[in-house]
């Protein structure tokens, strides 16, 4: 398998791995620049030439792989001198990990305002499991991140997800959403719990919470009505982007601020002693021009 195919295989199984490239080399190693081979939790795929060098890179990767996000790292090796390979010559290696989302979102309800929180959710870094009774509800097709659910028990759906997931409740029945919503709660572990509808509809959960013998907080983790409450407007798209809003929110919490500087410096570039050999890059010297 080429590196290319096992990065493809890889995100389509939404696993993590590296990429390894080969950099820059100088004197005698035992691959050229531009050799590539793939790491991920599980398996290799190619080679940059074996030996204590690909041994090496090979636990960089698997430490990168321990990271919550994804980065780009540069490394030089003195084969000899370093590693006591017997070719002797210097190779510069580039990691690229690619840590997939830990953030797994279920919706349920495929109606109107379903369809635009999708539309929206697919494009930022989570998993998306979309649930619904109604398959002719689902659009035709779907972006990579979302998975449909076609169950004629949408509350059964809940027990499959993991830790620390997002709920959003749309369902086109209030019994229904009463049910998934009690579900959810009892489970006692969920980042955000979202459910659309209004005060009056909340009231009402909430008194049948009690009735059921539910203490008063139990119904604390649960918005509703959902969404930010500074963006008004009824239509599915605004309704959308005030709940997605809110998710972003939720999500970055748990992230720190990303550094002022990321992926690789440019002193660092200088200081790899590439200036012989780089592959794609050109010379050093004409990049100081």
């Amino acid at each position: 398998m080429r590196w290319y195919e096992a990065v493809r295989e890889l995100e389509a199984k939404n696993q993590d791995y590296v990429l390894v490239t080969v950099l820059g080399t100088r004197g005698s190693t035992p691959r050229d620049c531009g050799t590539k081979m793939v790491v991920s939790t599980s398996k290799n795929y190619q080679t940059i030439g074996g030996g204590h060098l690909e041994f090496k890179a090979i636990d960089t990767a698997k430490q990168l792989l321990l990271q919550p996000q994804s980065q780009q790292k540069i490394e030089h090796f003195p084969l000899g001198a370093k590693l006591g390979q017997c070719c002797g010559g210097h190779a510069t290696l580039m990691f690229e990990s690619y840590i997939k989302s830990n953030i797994d979102i279920m919706l349920f309800g495929a109606g109107h305002v379903g369809k635009a929180l999708v539309s929206v959710l697919s494009q930022l870094p989570c998993r998306i499991h979309w649930v619904d009774s109604r398959e002719e509800e689902f659009p035709g097709s779907l972006a990579h991140n979302v998975t449909k659910i076609v169950s004629d028990t949408p509350a059964d759906e809940v027990a499959s997800m993991p830790a620390n997931a997002y709920f959003v409740i749309m369902t086109h029945n209030h019994p229904l959403d009463f049910k998934i919503s009690e579900a959810i709660l009892l489970r006692n572990d969920a980042r955000y719990v979202g459910l659309i509808g209004s005060q009056t509809k909340w009231m009402r959960f909430q008194m049948r919470f009690e009735h059921k013998g539910y203490k008063p907080d139990f119904s604390l983790p649960i918005r509703c009505p959902v969404g930010l409450s500074d963006i008004p407007g009824k239509l599915p798209a605004e309704v959308a982007v005030s709940i997605a809003g809110e998710i972003i929110s939720e999500y970055h919490i748990e992230y720190p601020d990303h550094p002022r500087q990321q992926g690789v410096g440019w002193q660092q570039l200088k200081n790899t002693h590439l200036s012989e050999t780089i592959h794609p890059m050109t010379e050093i010297q004409d990049l100081e021009k």
